[in-house]
């Protein structure tokens, strides 16, 4: 493909709106339908897209994200030319700043994109639950004639689109407004972070706003030059989510307890690839029962799960009552335990006879004890 990839990583302990769940990794890290993780999509999706060079860049908890993507084979991208490059911030002699921004992120590794050859940038969020083609987004952006395409969505009036950046298009899909987290919406056309720009334009964009002392992209760049530049938006009907809410989070996985979203993504081509861990497929024990639940690999079940997300290595001791939940990796919980509406973290160990309910909302279950005490 005659482009390479920029996917924006470095989201993590300043979202607030995600709680606790960022306090130890990168939002793009959050594990995803019970295998997967958040940036595994944009990563799939470029090499799914014959796209051979691809920068991801981290800064906020990015330990585990960076173990994540240490191989690059999973996704296709150990080869000679091209590859995955992983960018956080440096300091150097000229600059000491962690990237205040997206777009300083890219202003600051900007000599990936000098150093490249590829005509067209393909940028993406590594946050995003999605397939798609980028392909033919540049197709369309080539065939409009366009600086800067954007990708967006059509949601329902019942969606609540204040956090997303909303787009208003004329007749042609040429960009006439677009708003960052509006007070009140000018429409339900939201952007989905994904943008094509020519590599050339892309540089002079970015020196020119780091000159000034510019560093978010949307704002001091999409918003700023929307009547100076031909920006066009391009629609996507298919499935799209955003992780950054906890809310978000835990409706994403739920969808995947549906049995038309798990064969879009899971049996039709293409693939969504990640990281695989050699773990013995999971084992359900004498009298358990299970039922609409996605359960991974490593895992031991001994009690009642329903309606739930486990993702890999979790035990779930006798008589347990696992309900609407998502349980994350490495998780050990005791006998006769009850866990109704939760996201229980990663590594917990739940004592024998605990009662975690979501009441008024999904309830974060964060419990660091001993697991071999008597």
């Amino acid at each position: 493909m005659r482009a390479l990839g920029i996917i924006l990583a470095g989201g993590g302990a300043k979202n607030s709106r995600m709680g606790e769940l960022v306090s130890r990794r990168a939002v793009a890290a959050m594990p995803v339908a019970g295998s997967y993780r958040s940036i595994d999509f944009s990563l799939s999706n470029m090499t799914n897209s014959h796209i051979q060079k691809v920068a991801v860049l981290t800064q906020d908890n990015a330990r585990s994200l960076n173990e994540h993507l240490s191989s690059s084979k999973w996704w296709d991208f150990g080869r000679k030319q091209g590859g995955l490059y992983v960018f956080t911030p440096t300091r150097t002699a000229d600059n000491s700043d962690w990237y205040r921004g997206t777009a300083d992120s890219i202003a600051q590794n900007i000599e990936f994109l000098k150093d490249s050859h590829e005509p067209y940038v393909v940028i993406a969020s590594g946050d995003c639950v999605y397939k798609m083609d980028y392909n033919k987004v540049l197709e369309y952006h080539i065939e409009k004639k366009a600086d800067v395409t954007v990708v967006c969505k059509d949601v329902s009036e019942d969606v609540n689109v204040e956090r997303f950046g909303c787009i208003k298009t004329d007749e042609d899909n040429r960009i006439t407004e677009f708003e960052e987290k509006p007070v009140k919406a000018l429409s339900h056309t939201i952007s989905c972070g994904i943008y094509v720009v020519r590599r050339r334009q892309l540089i002079e964009m970015i020196e020119k706003a780091a000159g000034e002392n510019r560093y978010d992209f949307v704002s001091d760049i999409i918003i700023r030059y929307k009547d100076l530049k031909r920006m066009y938006a391009y629609r996507t009907p298919d499935y799209w989510k955003n992780i950054s809410t906890i809310q978000d989070y835990y409706d994403t996985n739920m969808d995947f307890l549906k049995p038309d979203i798990r064969n879009y993504f899971f049996r039709q081509y293409p693939e969504i690839y990640s990281k695989i861990d050699d773990f013995p497929p999971a084992k359900y024990n004498v009298g358990v029962t299970v039922k609409n639940s996605l359960v991974s690999s490593g895992s031991i079940i001994n009690g009642t799960v329903e309606n739930s997300v486990i993702f890999k290595k979790v035990f779930v001791g006798n008589n347990c009552v696992i309900r609407n939940s998502i349980i994350l990796n490495d998780v050990y919980i005791g006998d006769n335990t009850v866990i109704e509406n939760c996201i229980v973290e990663a590594r917990d160990t739940i004592r024998a006879g605990s009662v975690y309910k979501g009441e008024d909302g999904i309830k974060i279950v964060v419990e660091k004890n001993e697991r071999y005490v008597i």
